[in-house]
């Protein structure tokens, strides 16, 4: 069971920071994954009086402040035209609306969970996180830090050109994803460059680190070698879900899927 001992509402980021540097205190965010754990919380810091509550698009791109919800990103009518839908369908398969209308980006992406789709969503795309103190930061970085006392301010998405896709392969309708996968083909003068990232592998989402570059449609035989090497490339482990065997096949086929259905011949 979780026990607060203190309940304080942020004034400012400054006083959220000052705050958070005492041992035993928590920053709440949607309070989804926070209250099933059992532990005792000295002071529980709620940012939600700050406005990051909002997502705010400009010509570099998106803001999206820490509060905002799941269910915000998946209706906003930017975000999903700028990629073809692929955040609507990140998250559409989390629980349910009336979770997604409680679980909070800030939350999702500090908890740096396993089992993120929205990790893996961002991974893919040119996103950072600002944090009050420590700058903005690339996610890719961001994910493979060790957890301070920082305070998450938002993320940030940059424009950047290309078609995007995202795929999952669940057991349920609503359960975490046994694995997930968003690709994002980048157009560039010496060939188009395809960037894969990988979540619920089942650790942390991760980029597959040999982005290909294709010149011209991209064939069956090209999609079939770019999914064998992602496969060979990415770790995956077991879980009650499924073994790493499967997982490493998923990728291969999700990979190889995603090249095709973003630069077939059919699509170009």
């Amino acid at each position: 069971m979780l026990t607060i001992q203190n309940y304080k509402k942020a004034e400012s980021l400054e006083d959220a920071w000052t705050l958070n540097q005492r041992r035993g205190s928590v920053i709440l965010g949607g309070m989804l994954w926070l209250k099933m754990g059992k532990r005792t919380v000295q002071t529980a810091i709620d940012l939600s009086g700050l406005r990051l509550d909002r997502i705010e698009e400009t010509p570099e791109g998106w803001s999206i402040g820490c509060m905002t919800t799941l269910r915000q990103l998946e209706l906003h009518k930017g975000l999903n035209a700028y990629t073809n839908g692929a955040v609507r369908e990140a998250v559409r398969h989390i629980v349910g609306v009336q979770f997604r209308n409680l679980a909070t980006v800030g939350g999702s992406v500090w908890g740096r969970f396993g089992f993120s789709d929205v990790c893996t969503l961002l991974l893919a795309l040119d996103s950072y996180v600002e944090l009050y103190k420590g700058g903005n930061v690339p996610l890719v970085d961001f994910l493979t830090r060790e957890k301070d006392r920082d305070v998450l301010v938002r993320v940030i998405v940059k424009r950047t050109p290309g078609t995007f896709l995202y795929r999952s392969v669940r057991g349920s309708q609503t359960d975490f994803p046994v694995l997930a996968c968003a690709a994002v083909l980048v157009p560039a003068e010496n060939g188009d460059r395809l960037r894969l990232s990988v979540g619920a592998r089942p650790g942390r989402a991760v980029l597959f680190q040999e982005e290909a570059v294709f010149r011209g449609p991209i064939s069956e035989a090209d999609a079939a070698a770019f999914g064998k090497a992602a496969a060979e490339h990415i770790a995956t482990g077991s879980n009650l879900r499924g073994s790493a065997e499967y997982r490493s096949h998923l990728i291969q086929v999700l990979a190889a899927r995603a090249a095709l259905e973003l630069g077939g011949a059919d699509r170009c």
